[in-house]
């Protein structure tokens, strides 16, 4: 069956959705404007109530396979949380000697010191130990699953009066400036993704005379069983560091397998 028309042709299912169409328009054009603007308002007061959804927890400084290059060294990748308990290896402390390390440093009590990139704090506890009550660790990491890691073993040495755990970035030390006696950074400075700003913040951190001191293994040595971008030569590290304004004191060699890589900060 054939709808009805009016005379003009008009079906009455045309004139009915053209009058609704006028009621709209009349609605727009003369009620409140603030009726509107509640409305806008509740619906953005509704989706600023709806949570982010939660990712999955990444390393958000987990460096691609090939970071780059600086002064004709490849950069090695850092070394990811997840391998942290190579850094607690049973054999370590006969392949690196850490006691042997940190005799090099002659530390006394009170000093001031810095493990940059110190991991689980393996160096971090017995640098504590060697400063005293009356000293200060400043152990800092790029990734903040080593802080938590670190905090939990500090805590379990009663080490925490001592002990500063600090998240710090590739670009920042996040360390005091002036107050540092001796910054060390054990087979850790070879990964720094940007070395010049890692070097002046330390640098900075400094004390005038200050010490830097890089342990790292020998690449001069094919004996050294480490991968050839996690070692560094002698040679290598002065040329960058020295470039960056720091003079250089001498390399111990007291090491089995590492050079211990001394340099100072201007007074």
């Amino acid at each position: 069956m054939s709808a009805k028309t009016t005379r003009f042709g008009i079906t009455q299912q045309l004139i009915k959705s053209l009058k609704i169409q006028l009621l709209a328009v009349a609605l727009v054009t003369f009620l409140p404007s603030s009726i509107f603007a509640q409305v806008a308002k509740s619906a953005e007061g509704k989706k600023a109530e709806q949570k982010p959804v939660e990712s999955a927890e990444v390393d958000p400084h987990q460096l691609p396979d090939k970071p780059g290059n600086f002064m004709g060294r490849a950069i090695a990748p850092v070394m990811s949380y997840l391998g942290a308990d190579w850094l607690l290896r049973e054999t370590r402390e006969q392949e690196e000697q850490p006691e042997q390390m940190i005799d090099a440093l002659n530390l006394k009590a009170g000093d001031v010191v810095a493990d940059v990139g110190a991991g689980v704090g393996y160096t971090s506890v017995r640098l504590a130990k060697r400063v005293g009550t009356t000293g200060k660790v400043y152990a800092t990491d790029i990734q903040p699953q080593m802080i938590r890691m670190l905090k939990s073993n500090i805590r379990a040495m009663k080490l925490e009066k001592v002990v500063i755990p600090t998240l710090c970035t590739a670009t920042d030390t996040k360390l005091p400036d002036g107050e540092i006696d001796l910054i060390i950074m054990v087979d850790v400075y070879h990964e720094c993704s940007n070395p010049i700003e890692t070097l002046q913040g330390l640098k900075k951190a400094l004390k005038p005379g200050g010490r830097l001191v890089l342990i790292e293994f020998r690449a001069e040595d094919p004996d050294v069983p480490i991968r050839p971008e996690h070692k560094m030569t002698l040679a290598q590290a002065r040329k960058e560091v020295e470039a960056q304004g720091f003079k250089f004191q001498k390399n111990d060699p007291r090491l089995p397998w590492q050079h211990i890589i001394i340099f100072q900060k201007p007074e």
